[in-house]
């Protein structure tokens, strides 16, 4: 495991593994500043003999064995429709990578370093237009680092769902479930994340107000608090938040609403892609009830009825 485990709960801050993808345009070189969690990130190792996988999507370079685990690898270039420069493999490397708990290996032109940032420094990436070369729905978040450059956050977890290495969960039998009555909030700032468990929720019989980051999550609920008052307790059965959000993480809004007398007794619980078990520590060190990798709808579903239950009594 990589990373500083001194990362204190709610500080609002993320470490990145910052990494390198070059490209060559009109015979030019550009080089591309990436990164990913560190709390994503397994090791970094030297590009390994990769076995061919015979009809495979052309990015997918190889699989090979770390450990009596047998690891896919990506080439993160050819993936992003990135033209390589010739002699570009010399300091190339693996960042091998666990989320979902499924284990995949990306390979990169350079790997820097780690870099500590804080999420309200973050922002979505919705300048990135229809136009662009880039594909916008590729990143998940754009930060400012030294000399004006720009670093992207690449959603690698799209990589793993368009392999077909991990589809989440999602089938409740609406029959066995039992019919639960109030509000439930939902953070996360993916639509198709947000999408999976409000339909869940709402199967539960729940009333979902969403928000896309910690600063929105806030923000309703005081909108909530406006309009129930010291009831809010009784009317919000549950929130369920992701963890990497830009603006405001789902630790630090956690560290938020328990820091407040008016939410603290309101129960919050992660559902995240990230599956390492640092990051289960954190969530139930920052008042998460439960630590949930995204998506298994029996698990989500026994869980959520456990602690409303109990929330309830």
């Amino acid at each position: 495991m990589m990373g500083d485990n001194s990362l204190k709960i709610g500080s609002n801050e993320m470490e990145l593994v910052d990494f390198r993808i070059f490209k060559e345009e009109n015979g030019e070189v550009y080089e591309g500043i990436y990164g990913i969690n560190v709390a994503k990130v397994r090791e970094i190792i030297k590009v390994p003999f990769l076995t061919e996988l015979p009809g495979t999507p052309d990015f997918i370079e190889g699989i090979f064995d770390l450990r009596e685990v047998v690891i896919p690898v990506v080439n993160l270039a050819k993936w992003m429709g990135i033209n390589e420069p010739e002699n570009v493999q010399q300091n190339s490397r693996v960042i091998i990578t666990e989320f979902n708990n499924v284990l995949i290996g990306f390979i990169v032109h350079d790997a820097k370093r780690i870099r500590r940032i804080s999420w309200s420094d973050i922002e979505p990436a919705t300048f990135i237009s229809a136009s662009s070369t880039l594909d916008g729905s590729k990143i998940t978040g754009v930060t400012k680092i030294e000399d004006e450059n720009v670093l992207l956050i690449l959603d690698l977890e799209s990589v793993v769902q368009e392999l077909g290495l991990y589809e989440p969960d999602t089938d409740m039998q609406v029959k066995e479930l039992e019919h639960f009555t109030g509000i439930a909030m939902v953070l996360d700032d993916s639509a198709t994340a947000r999408k999976i468990v409000t339909d869940a929720l709402e199967k539960m019989g729940f009333s979902v107000i969403g928000a896309v980051d910690g600063e929105e999550g806030l923000q309703k609920l005081e909108d909530l608090y406006n309009n129930y008052g010291e009831e809010i307790v009784e009317r919000l059965k549950i929130i369920i938040s992701d963890v990497e959000m830009p603006k405001m993480d789902g630790f630090h809004f956690a560290a938020q609403m328990k820091d407040d007398p008016r939410f603290n007794k309101i129960p919050i619980v992660f559902n995240s892609s990230i599956s390492d078990h640092f990051s289960e520590d954190r969530g139930l060190e920052a008042g998460g009830e439960a630590y949930l990798v995204k998506f298994q709808a029996g698990e989500f579903y026994d869980q959520v009825a456990r602690i409303v239950h109990a929330h309830m009594k």
